[in-house]
């Protein structure tokens, strides 16, 4: 079986968004001073990593090409995250905002997908899905947590 083209242009976006929320990750990590965020987001940053390898190889056992790389609006994310810390007083509160909204944005995406009946998904690539939307709301839950414990 292949994937249809949409099917393909899809999971490549969403591929597309993972590397930039790895990047983004990494950038959180490297900002922030509290030891239990910067392992929340350094453990983030190799979920994000793994992600990209589940997704490149369920792509590439369909027959298709993966995108090799992040997207212009993921810099212009990133560098968001670099001015405005400097704009503010807490820092890292600001840093898990910015990760909340990163990752309500890859929860609607995942769904998108998922619950689209224009994409009929082969039921690996339905799993794998499922299992990395579960996978993030549980990370923006514990950004929420720590979010909160910042404020």
């Amino acid at each position: 079986m292949k994937y249809t083209e949409k099917i393909t242009n899809r999971l490549n976006d969403l591929l597309e968004k993972t590397y930039d929320a790895e990047k983004g990750y990494k950038l959180a990590a490297d900002e922030v001073k509290d030891p239990y965020v910067k392992e929340f987001l350094n453990d983030k940053v190799k979920q994000r990593r793994a992600f990209g390898f589940e997704l490149k190889a369920e792509i590439m056992e369909y027959g298709q090409l993966p995108e090799k790389g992040g997207s212009f609006k993921g810099d212009l994310h990133r560098v968001w995250m670099r001015l405005k810390p400097l704009m503010g007083s807490d820092k890292t509160e600001q840093i898990l905002e910015e990760v909340a909204r990163g990752e309500n944005a890859s929860l609607e995406e995942y769904n998108d997908i998922l619950k689209s009946s224009e994409t009929r998904l082969p039921p690996t690539t339905e799993r794998l899905l499922i299992q990395q939307r579960d996978a993030i709301q549980a990370a923006l839950n514990t950004s929420k947590m720590y979010e909160e414990l910042h404020s």
